[in-house]
């Protein structure tokens, strides 16, 4: 990409030297102005400078977006590798079908690789997912109901066991660019398992933290999901990815 850019500067300052009234022997077409002001394309002789334009215009263009499109798997693995631990707040959408009236919900975050994490429903109803990096607790306060699995069963079947659960992703997925959309770029992955809870992954990314996911699974259930407040390796407590199940609360092992 950088000699792609250097050859771009290099003819744009070839170009620009062209529009001064200095001879150009060898290009056909071209004529002094009369007013001694650059140059001006001599009648029938097709308009060599303005197709010269043009192309370094469309391939400048195609730099760009080349540059662009590559920035989404570069953020995906940055963040995957320097990103040790993190925290913020979320907001999730979530579509059955077409036409169907999403369930929207709010909470928190916070993960530390590998395989630790916490994720916080806070609305409409609580419930509480919380990784040890053996196992993975979700707790429905409204039903007082623990529900335990072993942590490599259970992924990927959250979208916090998804992005922050090692840094194996692409081990885990099959993953290509996505391009730009509402001003992020995007990643989408696709999980190589065949038994696996979604079929499709987004992750759009700004400035080298995850913005937004959109998780489709077998079923044709839509999640969309947005971050906010991201933290990038804060100083987390000792126990923050501790569970203790409450008093009187069902246990369910699975």
């Amino acid at each position: 990409m950088k000699a792609l850019l250097g050859v771009l500067a290099a003819s744009l300052r070839r170009l620009l030297s062209s529009l001064t009234p200095t001879p150009l022997p060898g290009v056909a077409g071209l004529k002094p102005s009369p007013t001694g002001r650059g140059w001006r394309e001599a009648p029938g002789e097709g308009r060599p400078l303005a197709k010269a334009l043009r192309l370094l215009l469309v391939t400048t263009a195609l730099a760009f977006s080349a540059t662009v499109h590559a920035a989404a798997l570069d953020q995906l693995r940055s963040f995957l590798t320097q990103t040790q631990s993190a925290r913020g707040d979320f907001t999730q959408r979530v579509t059955a079908r077409a036409g169907s009236k999403p369930q929207e919900s709010s909470g928190a975050f916070a993960f530390q690789r590998p395989g630790k994490f916490r994720w916080v429903y806070a609305t409409p109803y609580e419930q509480t997912l919380v990784a040890d990096g053996e196992r993975l607790f979700i707790y429905d306060k409204d039903l007082n109901q623990v529900t335990v699995r072993k942590l490599t069963g259970a992924l990927p079947a959250s979208p916090a066991s998804i992005l922050f659960g090692s840094n194996d992703f692409e081990r885990d997925f099959a993953v290509e660019e996505g391009g730009s959309r509402d001003g992020l770029q995007w990643i989408v992955a696709r999980p190589r398992a065949k038994d696996t809870v979604f079929d499709r992954v987004e992750i759009g990314f700004r400035d080298g933290l995850p913005a937004a996911m959109v998780l489709t699974d077998s079923f044709g259930q839509t999640s969309m999901l947005a971050f906010g407040k991201f933290e990038r390796n804060p100083p987390l407590a000792a126990d923050a990815f501790r569970f203790v199940p409450p008093a009187g609360a069902d246990l369910l092992e699975q």
